[in-house]
């Protein structure tokens, strides 16, 4: 099993050695990674999803600690990332059932077809418009195929470190993928703008001028913020939900908040 990733530091976009040199990711933690459009968000997760050897635009190192370790490549697992993009639209000619009866086989999962039911019982609670198993892929709105993604990547796939960009433009309902995809004992790493799925890790990152500036920890204080703007989210989806099912909000949202 995976036990932790370490990024280490290599250069930002001066060509300057980055801030932070070591960055340890253990088994179990969820990890946002912030700043501003152009800082270098997608860049780490791009060097972590290639097991960066220095050879990357940014020169860093990505460090895998197995708790077996043994120096040898056969000792880790064969599926070490898989990733959730905001931008996942399917090409290939197939229905949800046989891509999912697919990737089971691949992954050796025992039970496919009880697996599947459950990766599109979740897929339909992500998005809105429900889909069917013999929905063909090419047919799929750009949330739907993201929820289908988020599904597969949480039930179908064993890959223990798990990578989200921008989650929150995906059309889906983010916090309840971000629930879906976390724990396991993954590594998660979220790259987000969004202050609720940034409070809901327990540590962040900061990206300044494509380079590891700092990283803060999440304080009790910042928690009970989170609190409260889960309570608003609440609110949020619900309202949302009513708009989409062209209810009339005076007679019945502010009924039901209040």
């Amino acid at each position: 099993m995976l036990e932790q990733i370490t990024v280490l530091g290599g250069l930002d976009k001066k060509g300057s050695p980055e801030r932070i040199r070591s960055l340890d990711i253990k088994a179990g933690e969820v990890l946002a990674v912030i700043g501003p459009t152009g800082s270098g968000k997608t860049q780490l997760i791009s060097d972590i999803e290639q097991y960066g050897e220095e050879e990357t635009l940014t020169g860093r190192r990505i460090v895998i600690k197995n708790q077996q370790d043994t120096g040898k490549d056969k000792d880790l697992p064969r599926y070490l990332v898989a990733q959730v993009s905001q931008n996942m639209n399917f090409l290939i000619d197939m229905t949800i059932e046989e891509f999912l009866l697919m990737h089971a086989r691949v992954r050796a999962i025992p039970d496919p077809r009880e697996t599947i039911n459950n990766v599109l019982e979740t897929t339909n609670q992500l998005s809105g418009e429900p889909v069917h198993l013999s929905t063909n892929l090419t047919q799929l709105s750009g949330g739907q195929s993201r929820a289908l993604m988020v599904a597969d990547v949480a039930l179908v796939s064993n890959a223990p470190i798990v990578l989200i960009d921008e989650i929150e433009n995906a059309g889906i309902n983010r916090l309840q993928a971000l629930e879906i995809l976390t724990g396991q004992g993954k590594i998660v790493l979220v790259v987000s703008h969004d202050p609720t799925l940034i409070l809901m890790a327990e540590k962040r990152v900061v990206m300044k001028e494509g380079g590891m500036e700092s990283v803060l920890q999440t304080t009790p204080e910042e928690q009970k913020m989170l609190e409260g703007l889960l309570r608003s989210e609440k609110q949020i989806n619900l309202l949302r939900d009513y708009l989409r099912e062209g209810r009339l909000l005076w007679q019945e949202f502010w009924c039901t908040v209040r």
